[in-house]
């Protein structure tokens, strides 16, 4: 079998076989085979696609190119949640709580954020104390103990992916479906996961633009899920406008707190209590998503989800006080607002500007290298749709440098002041195989 071979079948539109995808996945990260075939057979997917065997087919090669995580010594049905990203993407600091307060175990492995905004790791990081570089084995008896567990993900899991995703970011193949879908799901199956829950975002602030693009993405992950024996649902979500108010690390973490508190921002809660509904179900602890949804509610309004996340941040080593005092969490020296300059209602806020605009802060890594800073970010105070006097402050810019205005200014082509309220929807559309 040999390399070009195999690249010319997929540029003259041919069906790979498992065997070919496995030939090229096994050597590819051997060494075998160069950057350049690589990036060929890459460029040939991108033209010519795939078809779900063959997108299934190589998610399975990837997997099997390193260790796999096994939870099967964790009881009940372990679901985890993935998500194509965004601005303000608090969720997981909330949903996993939330979901493991109802006794589903979520042992999740997360990463870290390279552009708006820190990972879900980084928001954790800026809770003093708090770990998330643990050993395997420590990782699954907290899951075991407490039900929650998130850290980072080990090195060995799927290292065909990290070296195959490295090379498409910078030879133009990174937006193929299939490529995305197979390094997406790679991912969740080998970290151990019975069900998977995906929210793939669309819009200014998302990887898919437009929603036709974000369903073609669900409907492959949810049948790549399906084909390896997962139960996999995906939910489109609309990220035009940032999700919630606050924007940064701490700034996050003090909305997730809030929002467990059940004193959070309506959008964020509602995406959580869509998203938690389905891992429930999945989890087999509710009989459908409006049964689940009030088991959600009402652990929030108990305040056994605030009590899990509490414990689950002790648990890694973070220091409570900051979750009872968040005011105790990392402050920005500067606050900025940026005014309104006319009345009217809020018809836009691109999220994808204002998450720039928050990464220039500080808030976010322009590289790899960059260093985060925790406390800064942005704060809105006004949504699409909502009404808006001259003057008023539309969000808030939070910053230890001195950089602020001159962010300020690139704002203005962000944020859109009309004479009518624009209609938004947050929720798109439930794919289930």
């Amino acid at each position: 079998m040999r390399m070009v071979d195999i690249i010319t079948k997929k540029r003259d539109g041919g069906t790979l076989t498992e065997e070919e995808i496995r030939f090229f996945v096994a050597n590819y990260v051997s060494g075998n085979i160069p950057d350049y075939q690589a990036s060929a057979w890459a460029m040939a997917v991108y033209f010519q696609g795939m078809n779900d065997s063959e997108t299934a087919a190589l998610t399975r090669a990837m997997i099997d190119s390193g260790e796999c995580v096994d939870l099967s010594s964790i009881n009940g049905i372990k679901v985890d949640k993935h998500s194509t990203g965004g601005v303000g993407d608090t969720t997981t600091l909330v949903l996993a709580p939330l979901v493991a307060s109802l006794g589903v175990p979520v042992a999740k492995m997360s990463g870290r954020g390279l552009g708006f905004t820190g990972g879900t790791l980084d928001k954790l990081e800026s809770i003093p104390g708090f770990h998330v570089e643990l050993p395997i084995g420590t990782f699954m008896n907290l899951v075991k103990r407490s039900g929650i567990a998130v850290i980072g993900q080990t090195g060995d899991l799927v290292p065909a992916d990290k070296k195959l995703y490295a090379l498409r970011d910078v030879s133009g193949s990174v937006e193929s479906i299939p490529l995305i879908a197979s390094s997406i799901m790679s991912k969740k199956i080998a970290a151990g996961a019975d069900a998977i829950v995906l929210e793939v975002t669309t819009g200014t602030g998302a990887f898919m633009k437009d929603e036709a693009s974000a369903v073609r993405l669900a409907e492959t992950m949810v049948r790549i899920g399906t084909q390896v024996g997962r139960r996999t649902m995906a939910v489109i979500t609309d990220m035009s406008q940032p999700l919630g108010f606050a924007i940064g690390n701490a700034l996050e973490i003090k909305e997730a707190i809030d929002t467990l508190r059940d004193a959070g921002p309506s959008d964020l809660k509602e995406l959580v209590l869509t998203l938690g509904s389905l891992m429930v179900c999945a989890a087999g602890k509710a009989d459908d998503p409006a049964s689940a949804r009030h088991l959600l509610l009402e652990s929030i309004e108990s305040g056994r989800a605030f009590s899990k996340f509490r414990s689950f941040i002790a648990d890694q080593g973070g220091d409570v006080s900051f979750v009872d005092h968040p005011e105790k969490l990392p402050q920005a020296a500067h606050q900025i607002d940026f005014l309104a300059p006319k009345s009217g209602f809020i018809t836009g806020l691109a999220a994808d500007q204002i998450g720039l605009a928050a990464m220039l802060l500080g808030a976010g890594r322009a590289m790899k290298t960059s260093t985060i800073d925790y406390a800064a970010g942005i704060v809105l105070h006004k949504k699409i749709g909502d009404t808006v006097k001259q003057g008023e402050p539309i969000l808030t810019l939070h910053t230890n440098q001195n950089n602020g205005e001159a962010v300020r200014e690139k704002l203005h082509a962000a944020v859109k002041i009309g004479e009518q309220a624009a209609a938004h929807r947050l929720i798109h559309r439930i794919i289930e195989e």
